[in-house]
């Protein structure tokens, strides 16, 4: 049975922060047309709208085609592209950073195999599963260490880690140790799969960083997601929703809870926002 949503905020919030996969895109990877016109309704209501992704920058442009034109944090917080697509900041990994995170998990995990993101290029190790190629952007093959190279003049945005045997949880918790505080360690997938970013990068720090800028306030922000990586962001706001869809530990942490992305819950509620704001009345606690 699907889960009722969690009672609606007083008062609308100026900002919605939405993750994408598994939060505001169907299971297929698709976006409806109802989620396309609330997220369009939001800002046209004044309620501003941030997409916010562990996907990397390569993959914006189509993003922003798909889903309209709205402000976007990629790569886990380690890139914020203004609604045209153009990159407005990156957060990137230092090269030394870089390379000591690689050589500690690589010496900790025997089996694992890496790949980067850069800004408009992807680099990966030959053994690193076929799955997560097929754009248009640059791709480099070799080592990681070869690929981090600091003469490259690249700042590695993100780097990612599979291993082809072990189960996600243990994996990431064993990556996140060898890591320690060279980087920030999430998982966002049920494969297995563990992100790493910049020391002191995430979702989070981005989000209330970027939206300080604009004036607004993290207990004017609402957050939608579905996923560990989400955590961070959703612990941060005024008010966070859970998919019904999401990872245990989400529903555990966020204060409301949305249907699922596959019953359009993103859209449900910014909905009701966008009728509060029209009727100037207040939603119901």
């Amino acid at each position: 049975m699907t889960p009722t949503p969690a009672p609606s905020l007083v008062t609308p919030p100026k900002l919605v922060a939405t993750d994408l996969d598994g939060t505001l895109l169907r299971s297929d990877g698709t976006l409806s047309r109802r989620t396309r016109a609330a997220l369009a309704s939001a800002e046209g209501a004044g309620i501003r709208v941030v997409l916010v992704t562990g996907r990397p920058p390569r993959s914006v442009p189509d993003l922003l085609e798909r889903v309209g034109p709205h402000a976007v944090i990629a790569a886990n917080g380690a890139a914020v592209h203004s609604p045209d697509g153009t990159v407005a900041h990156t957060f990137p990994l230092s090269a030394p950073e870089a390379t000591r995170l690689v050589e500690h998990v690589r010496a900790a995990i025997p089996g694992v195999s890496f790949a980067v993101e850069f800004d408009g290029a992807f680099g990966h190790e030959p053994t690193y599963p076929a799955w997560s190629f097929g754009d248009k952007a640059v791709e480099l093959i070799g080592t990681a260490e070869e690929i981090l190279a600091p003469g490259s003049g690249r700042a590695a945005l993100k780097i990612l880690a599979h291993h082809p045997e072990l189960p996600l949880d243990a994996f990431h918790e064993r990556a996140r140790h060898a890591a320690g505080p060279d980087a920030e360690t999430t998982h966002s997938t049920g494969l297995s799969l563990v992100e790493f970013s910049a020391p002191g990068v995430t979702k989070a720090t981005t989000l209330i960083t970027w939206s300080g800028r604009l004036g607004i306030g993290t207990q004017e922000i609402a957050a939608f997601g579905d996923m560990p990586n989400d955590l961070p962001m959703l612990g941060a706001v005024g008010n966070s929703y859970a998919m019904a869809n999401a990872h245990p530990d989400v529903l555990a942490a966020a204060r409301h809870r949305a249907r699922s992305n596959d019953e359009d819950g993103v859209a449900q509620v910014l909905e009701a926002f966008v009728d509060a704001v029209t009727h100037r009345s207040p939603l119901t606690a």
